[in-house]
């Protein structure tokens, strides 16, 4: 009887830690943009702050952005979307993207795809670092000429 109870409370034990792991996400936390680590362009230069913040759930994500541009007006995006590849809507984009779609490799990583009424405005490729500290996030899409250009974001974790 006590070989029983024993094997039930290891059970209940490894379950409920189990379930605390599979939770934490690389990803999920607030972020804070590291200006001196990242590079922009003409037409995407860094920006005088940013606050990146991610909520994980089952299969999705909500990400939250909070900051000044490089002029100093302010930015607020906004969205929540599964990782299915599907257009979900995405507010306040400075590149007047309406929806995003995002997959997810692997935990550490994301790949989001921003459109504008249909048409791809922009790729965004993230990847949290090993240790969890570092959240890099590679930006491609086109300047005002239309030629393609690439653009890095730098995070640290809060």
């Amino acid at each position: 009887m006590r070989m029983r109870i024993g094997r039930k409370i290891a059970l209940v034990v490894m379950l409920l830690a189990s379930l605390a792991l599979w939770g934490s996400s690389p990803q999920d936390g607030t972020w804070k943009l590291n200006v001196a680590k990242s590079k922009g362009t003409a037409d995407h230069p860094v920006p005088k702050s940013l606050t990146v913040t991610i909520q994980e759930q089952a299969g999705g994500m909500t990400l939250d952005v909070v900051g000044e541009d490089a002029k100093g007006n302010p930015i607020k995006v906004h969205w929540t979307a599964k990782f299915d590849g599907k257009d979900y809507p995405s507010t306040g984009s400075a590149e007047g993207s309406n929806t995003v779609s995002v997959r997810q490799p692997d935990p550490n990583t994301i790949e989001v795809t921003n459109k504008t009424n249909g048409q791809e405005t922009a790729t965004v490729h993230s990847v949290v670092s090993k240790d969890g500290k570092t959240r890099t996030s590679t930006w491609s899409g086109k300047d005002t000429k239309g030629n393609s250009e690439t653009w890095i974001s730098v995070y640290d974790k809060q």
